[in-house]
């Protein structure tokens, strides 16, 4: 499988979406659906400092009756985050998020910030790759039978 560098060069979006822990849940959310996002970094003087997401806003901010409008990203983020570096492999990706019940890992190379993953990209690379070798095969098997 490819590592995680290629995944992140294989997005459509690769900018890296971030917003401050003293920003409210509603900038959030209404960034990460302008976005068509998920998740969020949270940075603040430059250092990673947590990640929200819309699960972190439905389970510990609406089912709590928090309001959007007045709760602060900081109180809903989730911290410290968990990371992978480029060179991790998709496998290394998938079994973190499945072990720890994560949707979106960040990606840190040296200590800067350069990229998010999801589990859907995840899966996007694996059905690519899968697709790929069936082909190999219909070709192989097309190519010698005749």
């Amino acid at each position: 499988m490819k590592p995680v560098a290629s995944i992140l060069r294989s997005k459509a979006d690769q900018v890296i979406h971030t917003i401050a822990p003293s920003a409210t849940m509603r900038e959030a959310l209404e960034a990460m659906a302008y976005d068509d996002i998920g998740a969020l970094v949270v940075v603040e003087e430059g250092q990673i400092v947590g990640i929200v997401t819309e699960r972190d806003y439905a389970r510990k901010g609406a089912l709590m009756g928090r309001d959007s409008r007045e709760t602060p990203v900081r109180a809903l983020m989730t911290s410290p985050v968990m990371y992978v570096s480029p060179q991790e492999s998709n496998e290394h990706c998938m079994a973190l998020m499945t072990e720890h019940r994560l949707r979106h890992l960040v990606v840190l190379d040296d200590g800067n910030l350069v990229g998010v993953l999801s589990m859907r990209d995840l899966v996007r690379d694996i059905i690519s790759e899968q697709k790929f070798v069936i082909e190999q095969l219909q070709h192989y098997i097309s190519g010698s039978s005749g």
